[in-house]
């Protein structure tokens, strides 16, 4: 026989319909039971870890916001630094321009001095071999000339005084006209 109440009976629980109303009492004491132990042990372990989750979760994105924070301002730093570089690129270029136009103007001063030392040591040069050879060739034709001479004249002209004063006047002539022209 099941002692059940009126409520009870309208309501159609099949097996879970208690048998005995100890059943329903008993039911709700170990129902509230659990429902302390849950609320008491279970609950706020829960809650513990959720907390700590949600820290962690949070801790997470305060440190990615950190870490993106610290990238922004590295990639400003290094864009800073990249036309800091480019600048002191810029300045360099520039320097050596001015450099390469200083070192161009020296060479080419070096280059006309060094042409104007060559060209005076050349001209010194030829000047001290056109005197060697007047000397020389003096000699020469004053030897050829007293030769000659000798033969025009008929007269020997072996008198050294005589033969370099003859010598000395041919030589003189021919100084004038090559002037002349």
């Amino acid at each position: 026989m099941v002692p059940t109440t009126g409520v009870l009976q309208e309501l159609d629980l099949g097996p879970l319909l208690p048998r005995h109303a100890s059943e329903l009492i008993i039911g709700i004491v170990l129902m509230l039971i659990i429902f302390v132990i849950m609320w008491k042990v279970v609950v706020p372990a829960f809650e513990k870890m959720y907390q700590e989750r949600s820290d962690k979760i949070e801790g997470g994105m305060q440190r990615a916001a950190a870490a993106e924070a610290k990238a922004e301002a590295a990639l400003a730093d290094y864009n800073d630094q990249l036309s800091a570089a480019r600048e002191e690129a810029a300045r360099i270029r520039e320097d050596a321009k001015n450099q390469s136009a200083t070192i161009l103007a020296e060479a080419r001063e070096k280059a006309v001095k060094e042409s104007a030392r060559i060209l005076d040591s050349g001209r010194s040069q030829l000047d001290a071999e056109r005197s060697q050879l007047l000397v020389e060739l003096r000699g020469e034709v004053g030897g050829l000339a007293t030769d000659l001479a000798g033969r025009i004249v008929g007269e020997s002209l072996d008198d050294d005084a005589r033969a370099q004063r003859t010598i000395d006047r041919f030589l003189a002539e021919l100084e004038t006209a090559g002037q002349a022209r």
